[in-house]
């Protein structure tokens, strides 16, 4: 019989444990030192910068979900008080954040040719993502955004109005059936203006009727859900998009869910065979860029394949950016005039007497000459601008002017737009909700490049006068027959959700919603 003995032997020691617990504690060690070369990038650079923890960097927060971001933006804006600009980091990547005024208009204005990309980043993969006016890279951008401002000059938008007055009746109709008692009944407004919205956005892009109203579970109200859902997993895929794009592709992250863009592909399409077919036009944003893409050789100069998903990705971003904006918009406006309500009679009374003028029907004229209602409009995007942070990235070394220091090509750039908008030394007493701040004598002393809901210079929100039109149309609609009080389930102060890129309120927006007489 033949005996063996099996003798093992370990790579640096007689065992296996002990080995690879060396190899764990190596390989520790090298992911360390790699994860933090670059930290002390901005100390060196003579930059102030937010001390980075291992790993995470300054992004830890958001990346767990726990803050929204911009939030911590904003708590990165106050820590830079009497800086012009200050550093940070998002994983091992140092990020700049502007300060200063008169830099963030270089930024966004005056040098746009070095700043003329978002850094924002979909993956080459996302047909959608890559394509939209939104994410997209120049030189593609610029004759995108060069062909699509033509949609929205005031002619377009009258037309588009029309259009949008049929779902005010609707809202309308709507509230009367919900039977208020005398005392009132408490109303989720975030949703309810969210299904508005959803209306609204369909008939003016699509030209189709989704009484999403009527029926909360409308298959457009679904996909806006989803798009904008507030969970770790959503959110974690928009953030990284915005701040860790490197990890867009080997995360298989998209900048629209994929079952959205199935079904907004469908509807597209059916929509344009339907129009062909019967040669209706209704002047909507399907028939403008059924225009564009019947003489896309002329127009684009075979630079761009205004077709396929390069199409469908500028109505879904259409769709996006008039839903959840403007929903947010109008619930969070009816919250902050339902906790002053003498805010709230002066604006209604502005708005009954104008529909006095017109026989109680909202016009575009009407809607375009209420100028307490603007100032209202104003002061809310000022406490919750949808997206409360912009981004820029250099394509060039940039000379930061009146310093020595030289922005590297590719340096992700950020401005906090919600700690501009808090910053008492642009707006003073800045938590009180003040729409006097927004007068024509007071708004002219608000320093340029302080107040960005839309952005600014040529990067600025190309859909800014049409989301206006929606937010005045529902807030016309619902002021001028409901009195908006606070309810035992209405959050006071206002909490935003950490699991949400936008400004978007936690829990919903309770209120009281009582009948007129």
């Amino acid at each position: 019989m033949i005996d063996y003995k099996i003798v093992t032997m370990a790579f640096f020691t007689k065992y296996w444990m002990l080995d690879i617990l060396i190899i764990v504690f190596g390989l520790t060690v090298a992911a360390y030192l790699y994860m933090t070369r670059k930290f002390k990038y901005w100390k060196k650079l003579g930059v102030v910068e937010i001390p980075p923890t291992a790993f995470v960097g300054n992004y830890g927060e958001c990346l767990m979900s726990k803050k929204n971001p911009g939030e911590w933006l904003k708590e990165i804006y106050d820590e830079g008080s009497g800086l012009p600009y200050i550093g940070f980091y998002v994983f091992d990547r140092p990020f700049f954040l502007v300060r200063n005024p008169k830099l963030v208009k270089q930024v966004l204005v005056k040098d746009f040719n070095c700043f003329n990309d978002r850094f924002l980043t979909a993956s080459p993969h996302d047909s959608i993502g890559d394509a939209n006016l939104f994410s997209i890279k120049n030189p593609r951008w610029k004759l995108l955004r060069s062909k699509l401002t033509p949609i929205y000059t005031s002619g377009r938008l009258k037309k588009m109005f029309e259009l949008m007055t049929v779902v005010g009746d609707e809202l309308e109709a709507f509230m009367e059936s919900l039977n208020f008692e005398e005392k009132g009944k408490t109303l989720e407004l975030k949703d309810l203006c969210a299904r508005f919205t959803t209306d609204l956005i369909s008939t003016t892009a699509f030209g189709i009727k989704t009484n999403c109203l009527k029926y909360p579970d409308a298959e457009f109200r679904k996909k806006g859900r989803r798009m904008f859902e507030t969970t770790m997993i959503r959110n974690f895929e928009i953030s990284t998009l915005f701040f860790a794009p490197q990890f867009a592709t080997p995360c298989r992250i998209k900048f629209v869910p994929e079952e959205n863009t199935k079904f907004f592909r469908k509807t597209v399409w059916d929509v344009i065979a339907e129009r062909e077919r019967s040669g209706e036009t209704r002047g909507d944003f399907i028939d403008l860029l059924m225009e564009l893409r019947k003489n896309k050789a002329k127009v684009f100069e075979d630079k761009l394949d205004f077709d396929g998903d390069m199409l469908v990705a500028q109505t879904i971003v259409f769709f996006n950016a008039g839903f959840e904006p403007t929903s947010s918009s109008l619930s969070f406006t009816l919250y902050e005039l339902a906790l002053q309500p003498e805010i709230q009679d002066r604006v209604r009374a502005e708005i009954v007497e104008g529909l006095e003028g017109t026989d109680g029907k909202v016009t575009y004229n009407l809607i375009t000459s209420l100028p307490y209602l603007d100032m209202v409009i104003a002061e809310t995007l000022r406490m919750y601008p949808t997206l409360p942070f912009l981004d820029r990235v250099p394509n060039q070394n940039y000379q930061v002017p009146d310093s020595d220091l030289v922005l590297e090509k590719g340096t992700p750039v950020l401005i906090s737009v919600r700690g501009l908008h808090f910053d008492p030394q642009y707006f003073p007493n800045p938590e009180k909700y003040n729409p006097e701040r927004f007068s024509e004598t007071n708004k002219k002393m608000i320093p340029p490049c302080t107040y960005l809901p839309f952005g600014d210079g040529p990067h600025n929100c190309i859909g800014m006068r049409i989301g206006l039109l929606q937010v005045k149309l529902g807030l016309i609609k619902l002021l001028s027959k409901y009195e908006f009080t606070p309810c035992e389930e209405t959050l006071i102060p206002m909490r935003l959700s950490p699991k949400a890129l936008f400004i978007v309120s936690e829990g919903g927006v309770y209120l009281n919603v009582k009948k007129i007489s």
